[in-house]
């Protein structure tokens, strides 16, 4: 055996079947858990990446901290109800809300392709500012890079961001308990369709409106009400199908959920049944879940609907007390099926 055989280090990934990077490797679908669980998860092992959760949670002297990142590379940069500034705002939130945090600090890094309009990046900032505004937070640092024509596709957008946790809540996937009330905060899809509209140049009836939102007051709401929040999880690449499964797999307990109880509006619905799209998987950016005990589903909900001015939350499902990675749904007509990821994303370049 050579040197290089019996030191060089071996990738679990399996190179064989995908020796470059796919547009699937990050849809949020399976290939993009493959590419996470065994390749970077392996390479940066530690207890705060185990928890599997949106953002990191730790101690800063007397005080708990979340801490997340994200990038931004949707396609178009300007599409109904959003656009890639608030976009990043309001993903990288979204994130630390799912924390528990209240979110307080982000950063912004641009990557700029030579030749972009000076007007559309006043434009991005502009909404990036307003966004930050509406969410409470104050962007205090950055970097910008500007990369050769046609490498960079105008412009790319990286956030972190940094919140403080007040309470004493472990609100993360392994907190999640049998019985708990699966709560989903409004309707699914409309991101994912506003996206394809704008890219394709798509018209229905109405516009559909992406529904980029801050979830911060909502769920800050929730647990200063007092319910003893055990998982949230924003619906973003892979949508609510993916979210679920992600839950079930860190988690162990297996999740069964109602497929009637879950709201597709009607020209969302439509245009899925048109394109050949399942809005189960398609990407979100003002919707999340929550698991909470039982006793507490109704008053979560009430906290939920009481931001909510366009949809209504609903509780969609139970934590089944069998010990299982599976999510399963019960259809409108009674049958039951296993939810399960998609290799990739139905839609790429979607956040």
């Amino acid at each position: 055996m050579s040197e290089s055989t019996a030191f060089g280090p071996i990738c679990p990934l399996p190179i064989n079947d995908y020796p470059q990077v796919m547009m699937a490797h990050g849809g949020g679908g399976k290939l993009m858990h493959d590419l996470i669980e065994k390749v970077f998860v392996p390479a940066f092992h530690n207890p705060l990446m185990d928890v599997r959760h949106d953002g990191a949670v730790f101690g800063v002297g007397n005080e708990r901290l979340a801490f997340t990142t994200d990038s931004y590379v949707v396609k178009p940069l300007f599409f109904p109800g959003g656009d890639i500034g608030s976009l990043a705002v309001t993903g990288t939130v979204n994130d630390l809300a799912m924390c528990g945090a209240r979110p307080l600090y982000l950063s912004a890094g641009f990557i700029l392709e030579e030749g972009m309009e000076t007007e559309k990046l006043w434009r991005i900032v502009q909404s990036m500012s307003a966004a930050a505004d509406a969410a409470g937070v104050r962007l205090v640092t950055g970097d910008t890079k500007v990369v050769d024509r046609g490498k960079g596709d105008e412009i790319f957008i990286n956030t972190a961001g940094v919140g403080v946790i007040s309470h004493g809540l472990s609100i993360c996937p392994n907190s999640v308990r049998p019985g708990d009330a699966i709560i989903l905060s409004g309707d699914i899809g409309r991101h994912g369709i506003a996206i394809m509209a704008a890219r394709e140049g798509l018209e229905f009836e109405t516009t559909i409106e992406s529904d980029c939102a801050p979830l911060s007051l909502p769920v800050l709401d929730i647990i200063s009400s007092g319910v003893e929040v055990h998982c949230l999880r924003d619906l973003t690449r892979g949508g609510l199908a993916s979210a679920l499964v992600e839950i079930a797999e860190a988690s162990g307990y297996e999740i069964n959920i109602e497929e009637k109880q879950i709201a597709v509006r009607e020209d969302v619905q439509g245009a899925c049944e048109i394109l050949g799209f399942d809005p189960m998987y398609l990407a979100n950016e003002g919707r999340f879940v929550a698991f909470v005990p039982e006793h507490q589903a109704e008053m979560t909900i009430d906290a939920i609907n009481s931001f909510a001015s366009d949809t209504t939350a609903t509780r969609i499902g139970t934590v089944s007390e069998r010990r299982s990675a599976d999510v399963t749904l019960r259809s409108v007509i009674g049958a039951s099926r296993i939810v399960d990821m998609f290799s990739g994303e139905q839609l790429p370049r979607i956040c």
